[in-house]
């Protein structure tokens, strides 16, 4: 299968410094749970909703759409250009695909690790798509490891190991990932040739994003500090961009336009960051 992500997945590289700025607009507050993001082909906002066990759509008008119901406690998402929805279903510790329109999923890939309820050991939570392979990584976080499945669910490719949780991941145009390790308090990156290194100094990083200007965005869940921060990878400078009204944020993702898009399960919003 060949297939790459909707086109408004990726920010726009975009000379210049970084916005020192933003407004802060809600989108969606009450009456859902919202957990990890992603856009659907038309630009549209995901949300998966852990805990009713749901993924639905956000609408421009600000109303919402359930599209699947039954998933067992689903996390992360990468959606395709033909419109194929890929689902991480954290309580079986699963890949989960749905063809476009469909109800029914395909199981991909039940992955190697034994969720369980001791510290750190939940099941799978985000994935991302790598453009330059047509690959889906996995973070294992259970086990540690984080891997690259092919969209046939067949060939599962270990990575990496020895992170303490693996969670959210991303893949930049030249192929690097970049994980969040919620338990380790740390980023990883591994490049394309597979040499790994360790960025730390957080609290609980949860989800991770490169924004238009190359810095790295991620969303830390420590009760402490629940805020969205921007590194800059060339100096190392860290920055919180927000932190007010969180409870435990969680997803995270950016526009073709550079708007950061946050959610939080327990704050039950989504809140939309536009450059001032």
């Amino acid at each position: 299968m060949v297939a790459t992500l909707p086109p408004t997945s990726t920010p726009t590289l975009t000379p210049g410094p970084a916005p020192t700025r933003y407004t802060a607009r809600t989108l969606l507050q009450g009456g859902y749970r919202p957990d990890d993001l992603a856009f659907d082909t038309q630009g549209r906002l995901l949300f998966s909703d852990f805990y009713n066990d749901t993924i639905s759509r956000l609408n421009a008008d600000g109303s919402v759409t359930t599209l699947l119901r039954g998933i067992n406690g689903p996390e992360g998402m990468v959606v395709l250009q033909d419109g194929t929805l890929i689902v991480a279903e954290q309580r079986t510790n699963r890949i989960l695909s749905f063809a476009p329109g469909s109800h029914t999923p395909t199981l991909l890939r039940q992955l190697p690790g034994t969720p369980s309820a001791a510290h750190c050991k939940d099941g799978v939570d985000g994935i991302a798509f790598d453009p330059t392979t047509n690959t889906v990584i996995v973070p294992d976080s259970p086990n540690g490891n984080v891997y690259r499945l092919s969209l046939d669910g067949k060939t599962l490719t270990l990575l990496a190991s020895g992170i303490v949780r693996p969670v959210g991941a991303y893949v930049d145009a030249q192929g690097t990932i970049y994980v969040a390790d919620e338990c380790g308090g740390a980023v990883w990156t591994i490049a394309p040739g597979g040499k790994t290194a360790r960025i730390g100094g957080f609290g609980m990083p949860d989800d991770v994003a490169l924004d238009g200007h190359g810095n790295l965005l991620l969303i830390d869940l420590q009760p402490s500090i629940h805020a969205l921060i921007r590194v800059n990878l060339a100096t190392g400078k860290r920055q919180t961009l927000a932190s007010a009204g969180y409870i435990e944020p969680q997803g995270l993702v950016i526009d073709a336009q550079g708007n950061i898009f946050v959610s939080d399960d327990y704050a039950d919003k989504i809140v939309e960051y536009e450059p001032a």
